[in-house]
């Protein structure tokens, strides 16, 4: 079993005909998973490497039968390029890449997303999801993964990637790894990826990978102590990042006291998570739990 994606995923890529979304759908494909349909509205009946292109996300839907849309639409357009998707019949899955998405509209969009069309939004600004050995939707390396039984859930997007690293260099293999990205307003919190990784049979422990700003970690703790049975590893990123200033990510600031790594780590500790110092030692935990 996996989470989000499996091999029941039939992809279909906004902006398949930009650069990025025709240079990602070819590693996607090239690593097994099912990309039936690409959508650029003006270019419907081209195609991108046999990849058949639509104008609209219901077209393509009906043609192809996709169920997950992933979006490589510029950020002036990619809010209704995702309540676009979100209203497509089947849809079970979007993940937004894009970056650059101004908080009011990610704000209007993902709780437009939660409280009707109710279909998981992972992102924006987000690296996306794999699971090893079933599919990729996003742009993660999948070179880097391997198959198994640790979930992991970012953030961050190049500290999940050496999340996994870490893991597939001891022979630590992954069930699911996300990346939900560093927004103000994602559309996916930690809690709804724990409570996925909490109901999945084929996931044994998670690695969580979070960063200064926000109570998303905070609010992952409480879930943690509440709900999980299965063991965390957990590292935060930030601890010298002075007050009141962003870093990297737009959620990423401290306001206050408010969002300090070292509050976050407290919190988890609490919740009996074992918190690492540095990155590199993300392997070595996880290794300890068997």
């Amino acid at each position: 079993m996996a989470v989000y994606v499996d091999e029941g995923t039939r992809l279909l890529v906004q902006n398949l005909t930009g650069r990025e979304g025709s240079f990602h759908a070819r590693r996607m494909r090239a690593y097994g998973t099912v990309v039936v349909a690409g959508v650029s509205p003006g270019k419907g009946g081209a195609a991108v490497d046999g990849v058949p292109v639509f104008d609209t996300v219901a077209q393509a839907v009906e043609a192809t039968g996709a169920n997950t849309a992933l979006c490589f639409v510029p950020a002036p357009f990619a809010p209704d390029a995702i309540l676009e998707a979100a209203a497509a019949p089947g849809m079970r899955l979007i993940v937004c890449i894009t970056e650059g998405i101004p908080a009011q509209d990610e704000a209007r969009v993902v709780n437009y997303v939660r409280q009707t069309s109710r279909v998981p939004l992972i992102g924006p600004n987000c690296p996306g999801a794999i699971s090893p050995g079933k599919a990729s939707v996003g742009i993660m390396p999948h070179e880097i993964c391997l198959p198994g039984d640790i979930g992991v859930v970012s953030r961050s997007g190049t500290l999940t990637y050496q999340a996994v690293h870490e893991l597939t260099v001891r022979g630590i293999g992954q069930s699911t790894c996300i990346g939900i990205g560093g927004d103000p307003v994602p559309g996916t919190s930690f809690v709804d990826v724990l409570e996925r990784f909490q109901a999945d049979p084929a996931t044994r422990a998670v690695v969580l990978i979070g960063e200064i700003g926000g109570q998303a970690e905070e609010r992952a703790a409480d879930y943690i102590q509440e709900h999980m049975t299965k063991p965390v590893v957990a590292y935060i990123a930030g601890f010298t990042a002075p007050p009141g200033r962003k870093m990297g990510h737009a959620g990423a600031i401290i306001s206050g006291s408010s969002g300090t790594a070292a509050a976050k780590k407290q919190a988890l500790e609490a919740a009996g998570v074992t918190v690492v110092t540095y990155p590199t030692e993300i392997g070595e935990a996880v290794a300890a739990l068997r």
